[in-house]
């Protein structure tokens, strides 16, 4: 993560906050369920590896997002979707054309981080203000659901979070999986259940492919291998009917879609985790919020991240809200009571809860970050009495439990 945290030109930074601390213990809870052993911290910055992405500054790893100024701060702006452009013409009230940055750029810096994310959740654009890091529940229970419980996988690094202990858990081995999830996140929650031995069904409709198909081919295949694949079509009463079909016969949903959109599908979460499901509901800012976002502007907006030496804000790792979703959404669900639970997981909470409140705050704070010192053809970071190699991104090879 710190490898890919800063300008192109100059040293890696050290991000605020505890993300690779957190995708740790993570990883740790999700080994002690299911006897699966991953490297949370290197899960963070895995999708580069396969990529070839690299630290670029106040533009994400990615490409597709940036960090402009506004009138009062600064905000983070995706345009990763074929209508994307178009869209922030209709945010800022002109042409565009394919390249909408330069007038973007000139409509920030007159209008707040507020009116953006008023006009962003109106059109369904990814954007968000660079915000003070505030406390938040990891996890919202939803409380019509009974039985119920909060799962906090963060239990073991947040000790002010409410604690939920239950034995009622059940092994994933020769579980039904539906995973109607696309891009990073939820497929990452899926994958690590398929590790657990569950049986993972990957769904697509025929107008909505998952986006990451054309992405790397490699990293696709990691987070798929060994799951089969349907396509329904919920335009058809067939479709409907054999969507429904899959989520009555599954132990465990995952979707990332606004709940208004599943009720066009016909599909009901809280009916399923009444009837015993664990739904795993992965939204950018939670189900009652109709605001979107990717994994580079919902980090940004959470008020992750770092500061160059001029005191400017830049990325911090690669889509980071994804994996470190991805790792909750997985340890939640394998610890999820076998009375049926919804898991109402909002990528801006878990990034949040990965920031220290009591300390001061990395969106509004100029103070620079860290920086690491060259050291041969690598880089060190000095820390706790010791120099510590920046690792680059790794592959890491996985086998099905």
């Amino acid at each position: 993560m710190v490898a890919l945290t800063g300008r192109p030109d100059g040293p890696p930074l050290v991000p605020p906050g505890r993300a690779a601390t957190v995708a740790a213990k993570l990883a740790d809870r999700f080994a002690a369920v299911t006897g699966v052993q991953v490297d949370g911290a290197q899960i963070l910055a895995e999708r580069a590896a396969f990529t070839g992405h690299r630290r670029r500054g106040a533009m994400a790893a990615g490409g597709a997002c940036r960090l402009l100024p506004t009138a009062d701060g600064w905000a983070a702006v995706s345009c990763a979707r074929p209508d994307d452009p178009a869209l922030l013409g209709a945010l800022v009230g002109e042409g565009v054309g394919s390249d909408p940055w330069p007038a973007l750029t000139r409509w920030l810096r007159e209008h707040t981080g507020a009116e953006l994310a008023q006009r962003a959740e109106l059109l369904s654009i990814a954007a968000a203000p660079v915000t003070p890091v505030t406390p938040v529940a990891l996890i919202t229970p939803m409380t019509s659901i009974t039985p119920m419980a909060l799962v906090d996988p963060l239990t073991l690094v947040a000790p002010a979070a409410p604690v939920v202990r239950h034995g009622l858990t059940r092994p994933l081995a020769g579980r039904l999986v539906a995973d109607f999830s696309a891009l990073w996140a939820g497929p990452l929650c899926a994958h690590l259940l398929g590790l657990a031995g569950a049986r993972v069904v990957k769904v697509e409709t025929p107008d909505r492919p998952d986006g990451a198909r054309s992405g790397n081919a490699a990293f696709y295949r990691l987070l798929h291998a060994g799951h089969r694949s349907v396509t329904l079509d919920p335009r058809t009463s067939g479709g409907r009917a054999e969507m429904a079909a899959l989520v009555r016969a599954a132990d465990i949903v995952i979707e990332s879609s606004r709940p208004r959109a599943l009720a066009r599908f016909g599909l009901d979460a809280e009916a399923a985790a009444a009837t015993g499901t664990t739904w795993v509901s992965i939204t950018a800012y939670g189900r009652a919020s109709d605001r979107v976002g990717f994994g580079d502007d919902v980090a940004a907006g959470a008020g992750l991240v770092a500061r160059d030496a001029d005191g400017l804000p830049v990325f911090v790792g690669d889509a980071i809200a994804d994996p470190l979703t991805g790792l909750t959404a997985a340890a939640a669900a394998a610890c999820a009571p076998a009375g049926g639970a919804l898991l109402d997981i909002a990528m801006s909470h878990v990034v949040a809860a990965t920031l220290d409140p009591a300390r001061p705050d990395p969106a509004s704070s100029a103070k620079p970050s860290l920086a690491a010192r060259r050291d041969g053809d690598g880089w060190l970071v000095e820390g706790a009495g010791r120099a510590v190699p920046v690792a680059p991104p790794r592959r890491v090879s996985r086998a099905r439990h």
